[in-house]
């Protein structure tokens, strides 16, 4: 029953830091208003995370494993890759439908003069898993050829993530979708 209790409040940890992380980023976190957010002793998070960055590291990695698992998620509903891409944007939206959030590995990626090392690499993984996804979609779905996958996939994912940054910035969730259309007119999103 210890083991499913540390379990179960490691995951509240986890779930609240991520909250948190989404509206104040990696400095806004702090073991006391996380602990009181939890409803439970600031020292008693020690015995899930060394230290803030333990807990960053963990919040981020947590984050690209379950935004990975949406894009496999995406994929496997849908086997038309244009259909994948076109569905794309709103792996995104969803944190902006969320009380105006935006997505964690971003928010902390605008801190990353301030990030310990190994925060910053699971903000990189995020990145990477986007990008690899995008690419492999791209050519699947003949978009372009293996060779422009990597550069296309790099300008999606930066422009979709610079969508959802403008329109947190504006708390106009229709803001992103207007965006979403301009990068679909120009091409740069499959129609």
């Amino acid at each position: 029953m210890r083991n499913e209790s540390n379990s179960g409040s490691r995951e509240r940890i986890l779930a609240a830091a991520t909250k948190i992380a989404q509206a104040h980023g990696y400095s806004g976190l702090n073991f006391r208003d996380l602990a009181e957010d939890v409803g439970i002793r600031p020292a008693s998070i020690y015995h899930h995370f060394t230290n803030k960055a333990d807990l960053g590291a963990a919040v981020a990695r947590r984050y690209w494993e379950d935004s990975a698992a949406v894009l496999e998620a995406l994929q496997a509903e849908s086997p038309d890759p244009l259909h994948c891409l076109h569905r794309y944007p709103e792996t995104f939206r969803k944190a902006l439908e969320n009380a105006n959030r935006i997505c964690l590995c971003s928010f902390m990626a605008a801190e990353s003069d301030d990030l310990p090392g190994e925060v910053m690499q699971e903000v990189r993984t995020f990145a990477e898993v986007h990008v690899a996804w995008l690419s492999k979609v791209l050519s699947a779905a003949g978009v372009v050829d293996s060779k422009g996958s990597g550069p296309r996939a790099r300008a999606i994912f930066a422009a979709v993530a610079g969508a959802q940054l403008i329109a947190r910035s504006r708390s106009d969730v229709s803001l992103y979708d207007t965006l979403i259309d301009g990068y679909r007119a120009a091409g740069l999103l499959p129609a």
